[in-house]
C-alpha cells in the first residue's frame, strides 16, 4: 500500500513539474528589465509543512533542482532572519506562486499570510499562481467547508474579522483558478 501512494505522490509531483516547465520561460528571457530586476526566484512554494514536507515535497524540490528552476522553500530563510519579512520578499520576488492546498493548509495562519500576499501579488503584479489540491476538493477550499470550515471557527475565536475576513477572501479567489486536483492523478 505504501508503494502505491508513493507512485501517486510521485506522479502528482511530477505533473506539477512539468506544468511549471511549461509556464517558465527559459532563463534570459523576461517579459520587461524592470520585472526581471525584481524576479529572485522563478517559483514560491506555499504548504502546509506537517501535511506534505516528508514526501510529496521533497519529490517536487527534487525535480526543480534537477532541473536548476530556483524554488523558495521556507527552508531557505536565513538564520536570524524575520520569518514572516522573509516569505513576504521570497513572495514578491518571485515569478510563480505554487499553493499546495491540502487537508491543514487553513488551519496555519502563516499558510492564510502567505496566500493573502499571493492573492495580491498576482492581482497587482501579475504574478501567475497555480493552486494544487492534494486530498482536498477545491470547492472544500473555496467555500471553507470540512477542515477549512473548522479552521476558520477556531480562527474566528483567535483572531480579529478583519483579518479573518481577507484570509477567507484569498481562499476564495485562490481556489477560483484553474488548477491541479490529485484526485486526477
Amino acid at each position: 500500500m505504501a508503494h502505491a501512494s508513493f507512485s501517486r505522490v510521485s506522479q502528482m509531483a511530477y505533473v506539477i513539474f512539468v506544468c511549471l516547465l511549461l509556464i517558465l520561460k527559459p532563463k534570459g528571457v523576461a517579459s520587461s528589465s524592470e520585472n526581471a530586476l525584481k524576479i529572485k526566484y522563478d517559483v514560491f512554494v506555499s504548504f502546509r509543512g506537517p501535511d506534505i514536507r516528508r514526501g510529496f515535497l521533497s519529490h517536487l524540490v527534487d525535480a526543480l533542482s534537477r532541473k536548476k528552476i530556483n524554488g523558495f522553500v521556507d527552508d531557505k530563510i536565513e538564520v536570524g532572519d524575520e520569518i514572516p519579512k522573509s516569505l513576504i520578499r521570497a513572495i514578491k520576488a518571485s515569478l510563480i506562486s505554487l499553493v499546495i492546498f491540502s487537508p491543514n493548509y487553513s488551519s496555519s495562519r502563516w499558510c492564510l499570510e502567505e496566500l493573502a500576499k499571493i492573492v495580491e501579488c498576482r492581482e497587482k503584479e501579475g504574478q501567475f499562481v497555480l493552486p494544487v489540491f492534494l486530498d482536498v476538493d477545491p470547492s472544500d477550499v473555496r467555500h471553507q467547508r470540512g477542515s477549512y470550515g473548522d479552521a476558520f471557527i477556531k480562527h474566528e475565536k483567535k483572531y480579529d474579522l478583519v483579518k479573518v475576513q481577507r484570509w477567507r477572501t484569498a481562499l476564495q479567489r485562490a481556489a477560483n483558478l484553474s488548477g491541479l486536483h490529485s484526485t486526477k492523478y
